[in-house]
């Protein structure tokens, strides 16, 4: 297989993946909390129903964590003519689309006419959205250690796609809100810059179509690799996958740090729209953001590589995590400054692609180590930890955000000189202080308890390949 095309190809899926994940779990709360619930007036209905629904979905995601590792066992005994991923990255692209741009609507205004058949029609499409995505989620991740046994070639591949990814969360913050607007003013005729729920699921539509492209190139472009450390393991039975995966300590203390880092920065990313529109009284500027996002992701992607081999990926994890500390501190004091607010962004943005891609080396290097220590080799159910805990973090955070937004007074119609100094500190506490404290524990659980490097994965591989040769 072309090297090239499978990596651009699997980088392309990666862009409409990330650009799904950040309108489901970013984007769609403020969804919630801003649109959802307003009558053909403008104002705001059924206020207690946010909470009830932001409730419900942190609820319905801390259930679905236990399933994931179920999803990756069946995607790892899998075999078909197309291997063991595709299947699932196709199929769950197609049921998470469709299912996106369902719950970013009002089901023909239930939400106004019957708000308790609403809650049970949308119960249960977000429960097929948040599975099918899982599915997608698992199989397009675990896709990638099958790729290659190379920790190089794997950091390459996974380089590539994860500069795919940041075009693709970062891109959807650019498009939010021109989307929002262009179709707002199509379809109900507004002339100003105003976002209506028609405008949400303009951009729901535009997003599941990305989403959905990018997995059928990724299906069309990419191919596992053969070797016979692949083909020599045994199926994985339903009771033995928990077991297996405690057995690996080295996933399991990444898994921990990790946790801590993806719901800092959950709750922070999923709140900067929130201090842009009642903080700082700028909403039209939170575009920008998404080009600080996208400048500065595209750089910490394309230097990961090089930083790696300086200093290696456990301190490209523990510094990057450094600089979003300097981010937090300096955010604190941004005031009402655009400029301020921006540069403190940056610092936390330019730092996340560096953690995440030392963390999907690491969790990819962890199919092997876990191969040796068990006999077990688990693509897909040690890949699904990652996927898992960011949708953990973004469960939790979408509860935290719920919390903050109604205790600050930032719901509905309400606009930047209706919240109180009380309430920005109250916003400040969830946003700022209390993420900074997960990802320094992060930090310093990566930097103590983790010891597969580089250099001991390809000793592992060696010791695999005499073993099965």
């Amino acid at each position: 297989m072309n090297k090239v095309k499978q990596s651009v190809t699997y980088a392309f899926g990666a862009f409409g993946h990330d650009a799904f994940y950040a309108a489901l779990t970013t984007y769609f709360i403020t969804f919630i909390t801003s649109q959802l619930f307003e009558d053909s007036d403008g104002k705001q209905i059924n206020g207690w129903m946010i909470g009830f629904i932001t409730t419900m979905i942190v609820v319905i995601r801390i259930v679905e964590i236990f399933f994931d590792p179920l999803i990756g066992a069946l995607i790892d005994n899998t075999q078909t003519r197309w291997g063991k991923f595709k299947p699932w990255i196709m199929g769950g692209a197609i049921i998470s689309s469709i299912t996106l741009i369902m719950i970013f609507s009002n089901f023909f205004g239930l939400t106004e006419s019957n708000p308790d058949l609403y809650l049970i029609l949308f119960a249960v499409v977000f429960i097929i959205a948040d599975f099918s995505y899982s599915a997608l989620d698992v199989a397009f991740w675990g896709l990638l250690p099958s790729l290659s046994l190379k920790s190089s070639d794997r950091t390459h591949i996974g380089t590539i796609a994860r500069f795919g990814s940041t075009l693709g969360s970062t891109g959807t913050a650019i498009v939010l809100v021109p989307i929002n607007v262009w179709v707002s003013r199509w379809l109900t005729g507004s002339t100003d810059n105003t976002q209506t729920r028609a405008g949400w699921l303009g951009f729901a539509i535009f997003i599941s179509a990305l989403s959905l492209i990018g997995a059928l190139l990724t299906c069309w472009g990419t191919q596992e690799g053969k070797s016979p450390i692949r083909k020599n393991v045994r199926k994985t039975s339903f009771k033995d996958i928990f077991r297996i995966l405690g057995r690996n300590d080295q996933l399991m203390w990444l898994a921990a740090s990790y946790f801590l880092f993806a719901l800092g920065f959950a709750v922070t990313n999923s709140m900067i729209v929130y201090y842009f529109r009642y903080v700082l009284g700028k909403p039209g500027e939170y575009s920008m953001v998404g080009v600080v996002e996208a400048i500065l992701g595209i750089i910490a992607v394309l230097m990961f590589p090089t930083l790696q081999r300086l200093i290696t990926r456990k301190w490209v994890y523990v510094s990057s995590i450094g600089v979003m500390v300097i981010g937090y501190v300096l955010y604190n004091f941004s005031g009402d400054s655009v400029p301020m607010a921006l540069v403190s962004t940056a610092l936390l943005y330019v730092a996340q692609p560096l953690v995440f891609l030392a963390t999907l080396m690491t969790i990819s290097d962890c199919v092997e180590y876990g191969q040796l220590r068990s006999g077990a080799r688990n693509e897909s159910v040690t890949l699904t930890v990652r996927p898992l805990l960011d949708k953990l973090g973004g469960a939790f955070s979408n509860g935290i955000v719920g919390i903050a937004a109604i205790g600050a007074g930032m719901t509905g119609s309400a606009t930047a000189a209706d919240i109180t100094a009380t309430g920005v500190l109250h916003f400040k506490v969830f946003m700022l202080y209390i993420p900074m404290v997960f990802v320094i524990v992060a930090a310093v659980l990566f930097a103590v308890k983790i010891t597969l490097t580089e250099r001991r994965h390809a000793e592992i591989v060696k010791e695999l390949e005499a073993k099965f040769d």
